[in-house]
Protein backbone atom coordinates (compact mmCIF):
# COMPACT_ATOMS: atom_id res chain seq x y z
CA UNK A 1 0.00 0.00 0.00
CA UNK A 2 1.25 3.28 -1.00
CA UNK A 3 2.20 5.74 1.90
CA UNK A 4 -0.65 8.37 1.21
CA UNK A 5 -2.93 5.40 1.74
CA UNK A 6 -1.49 4.11 4.76
CA UNK A 7 -1.29 7.60 6.31
CA UNK A 8 -5.63 8.04 5.85
CA UNK A 9 -5.83 4.92 7.64
CA UNK A 10 -3.26 5.33 10.38
CA UNK A 11 -5.21 8.93 10.54
CA UNK A 12 -8.57 7.11 10.72
CA UNK A 13 -7.44 4.58 13.45
CA UNK A 14 -6.05 7.93 15.76
CA UNK A 15 -9.53 9.38 15.42
CA UNK A 16 -12.04 6.29 15.91
CA UNK A 17 -13.33 8.26 18.68
CA UNK A 18 -14.10 11.34 17.20
CA UNK A 19 -15.17 8.96 13.86
CA UNK A 20 -17.32 7.39 16.25
CA UNK A 21 -18.61 10.55 17.52
CA UNK A 22 -19.02 12.59 14.67
CA UNK A 23 -21.02 9.14 12.98
CA UNK A 24 -23.78 8.45 16.26
CA UNK A 25 -24.07 12.74 16.21
CA UNK A 26 -25.50 12.48 12.16
CA UNK A 27 -26.99 9.31 12.76
CA UNK A 28 -30.13 11.11 12.23
CA UNK A 29 -29.06 13.58 9.58
CA UNK A 30 -31.86 13.39 6.36
CA UNK A 31 -28.39 14.73 4.68
CA UNK A 32 -25.75 11.93 5.49
CA UNK A 33 -26.86 10.16 2.33
CA UNK A 34 -26.17 12.72 -0.20
CA UNK A 35 -22.88 13.56 2.07
CA UNK A 36 -21.58 9.78 1.51
CA UNK A 37 -22.57 9.84 -1.83
CA UNK A 38 -20.60 12.61 -2.83
CA UNK A 39 -17.46 11.96 -0.67
CA UNK A 40 -17.98 8.00 -2.68
CA UNK A 41 -17.75 10.21 -6.05
CA UNK A 42 -15.19 12.40 -5.41
CA UNK A 43 -12.33 10.05 -3.53
CA UNK A 44 -13.30 7.05 -6.26
CA UNK A 45 -12.15 9.75 -8.87
CA UNK A 46 -8.45 9.69 -7.77
CA UNK A 47 -8.68 6.27 -5.99
CA UNK A 48 -8.10 3.18 -7.57
CA UNK A 49 -8.74 0.29 -5.39
CA UNK A 50 -6.44 -1.81 -6.83
CA UNK A 51 -3.31 0.21 -5.23
CA UNK A 52 -4.35 -0.96 -2.32
CA UNK A 53 -6.71 -4.13 -1.71
CA UNK A 54 -6.28 -4.23 1.91
CA UNK A 55 -9.96 -5.24 2.18
CA UNK A 56 -9.31 -8.19 0.47
CA UNK A 57 -5.60 -9.31 2.40
CA UNK A 58 -7.96 -8.43 5.77
CA UNK A 59 -11.47 -9.46 5.63
CA UNK A 60 -13.94 -11.84 4.13
CA UNK A 61 -17.49 -10.94 2.72
CA UNK A 62 -20.14 -12.66 3.56
CA UNK A 63 -20.91 -15.59 0.98
CA UNK A 64 -24.66 -16.20 -0.11
CA UNK A 65 -26.02 -18.71 -1.41
CA UNK A 66 -26.39 -17.06 -4.47
CA UNK A 67 -22.75 -16.17 -4.71
CA UNK A 68 -21.23 -19.38 -3.87
CA UNK A 69 -23.28 -21.14 -6.83
CA UNK A 70 -22.12 -18.89 -9.14
CA UNK A 71 -18.19 -18.90 -7.71
CA UNK A 72 -18.27 -22.57 -7.37
CA UNK A 73 -20.52 -22.86 -11.45
CA UNK A 74 -17.72 -20.66 -12.48
CA UNK A 75 -14.23 -22.60 -10.79
CA UNK A 76 -16.21 -25.57 -12.37
CA UNK A 77 -16.44 -27.47 -8.18
CA UNK A 78 -19.82 -28.83 -6.68
CA UNK A 79 -21.02 -26.38 -4.41
CA UNK A 80 -20.01 -28.35 -1.14
CA UNK A 81 -16.29 -28.80 -2.40
CA UNK A 82 -15.92 -24.75 -3.01
CA UNK A 83 -17.85 -24.36 0.64
CA UNK A 84 -14.95 -27.30 1.90
CA UNK A 85 -12.41 -25.66 0.09
CA UNK A 86 -12.54 -21.94 0.61
CA UNK A 87 -15.01 -21.21 3.27
CA UNK A 88 -16.28 -21.61 7.26
CA UNK A 89 -19.28 -20.44 9.21
CA UNK A 90 -18.44 -17.60 11.56
CA UNK A 91 -20.47 -17.10 14.63
CA UNK A 92 -23.58 -15.61 12.66
CA UNK A 93 -23.39 -18.65 10.73
CA UNK A 94 -22.35 -16.90 7.69
CA UNK A 95 -20.37 -18.48 4.83
CA UNK A 96 -17.07 -16.32 5.46
CA UNK A 97 -13.09 -17.14 3.53
CA UNK A 98 -11.49 -19.57 5.87
CA UNK A 99 -8.37 -17.07 6.20
CA UNK A 100 -7.16 -13.92 5.03
CA UNK A 101 -5.79 -12.75 2.65
CA UNK A 102 -8.40 -13.96 -0.03
CA UNK A 103 -7.25 -16.90 -1.97
CA UNK A 104 -8.86 -15.49 -5.29
CA UNK A 105 -6.03 -12.08 -4.53
CA UNK A 106 -3.61 -12.02 -7.13
CA UNK A 107 -0.06 -10.61 -6.47
CA UNK A 108 -0.83 -7.28 -8.62
CA UNK A 109 -4.26 -7.13 -6.20
CA UNK A 110 -6.51 -8.73 -9.17
CA UNK A 111 -8.94 -10.84 -8.18
CA UNK A 112 -9.46 -13.93 -10.16
CA UNK A 113 -12.82 -14.31 -10.10
CA UNK A 114 -13.76 -10.75 -10.17
CA UNK A 115 -17.04 -10.67 -12.60
CA UNK A 116 -18.22 -13.44 -10.49
CA UNK A 117 -17.27 -12.45 -6.87
CA UNK A 118 -19.49 -11.77 -3.95
CA UNK A 119 -22.01 -9.99 -4.07
CA UNK A 120 -20.37 -8.27 -0.48
CA UNK A 121 -17.14 -7.63 -2.33
CA UNK A 122 -19.25 -5.74 -5.33
CA UNK A 123 -21.24 -3.18 -2.68
CA UNK A 124 -17.79 -2.71 -0.86
CA UNK A 125 -17.26 -0.28 0.70
CA UNK A 126 -20.92 0.40 1.05
CA UNK A 127 -20.39 4.22 0.99
CA UNK A 128 -22.82 4.88 -2.03
CA UNK A 129 -25.72 2.99 -0.66
CA UNK A 130 -29.34 3.92 0.51
CA UNK A 131 -29.75 4.59 4.32
CA UNK A 132 -26.42 5.35 5.09
CA UNK A 133 -27.71 5.56 9.01
CA UNK A 134 -28.22 1.93 8.71
CA UNK A 135 -24.55 0.69 8.22
CA UNK A 136 -22.31 3.36 10.12
CA UNK A 137 -21.33 0.63 12.68
CA UNK A 138 -19.80 -1.14 9.59
CA UNK A 139 -18.83 2.03 7.99
CA UNK A 140 -16.85 2.94 11.10
CA UNK A 141 -15.56 -0.39 11.47
CA UNK A 142 -14.23 0.30 7.50
CA UNK A 143 -12.82 3.51 8.01
CA UNK A 144 -9.87 1.32 9.61
CA UNK A 145 -9.44 -0.79 6.39
CA UNK A 146 -10.46 1.21 3.40
CA UNK A 147 -8.25 4.33 2.57
CA UNK A 148 -11.12 5.29 0.73
CA UNK A 149 -13.73 5.15 3.91
CA UNK A 150 -11.19 6.80 5.71
CA UNK A 151 -10.81 9.74 3.19
CA UNK A 152 -14.66 10.16 3.02
CA UNK A 153 -15.05 10.51 6.61
CA UNK A 154 -12.22 12.56 6.85
CA UNK A 155 -13.49 15.47 4.68
CA UNK A 156 -16.70 14.74 5.92
CA UNK A 157 -15.48 15.82 9.21
CA UNK A 158 -13.19 19.05 8.21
Amino acid sequence: MNPELRSSLDKSKAQSKEIKSFLQKNRKNKQLDSWFHQGHQEVFQTLDCLDCANCCKTTSPIFRDADIRRIAKHLRMKEAAFVEQYLRLDEDHDFVLQHSPCSFLGHDNHCSIYEHRPLACREYPHTNRKNMHQILKITEQNAQICPAVAKIIDRLMT
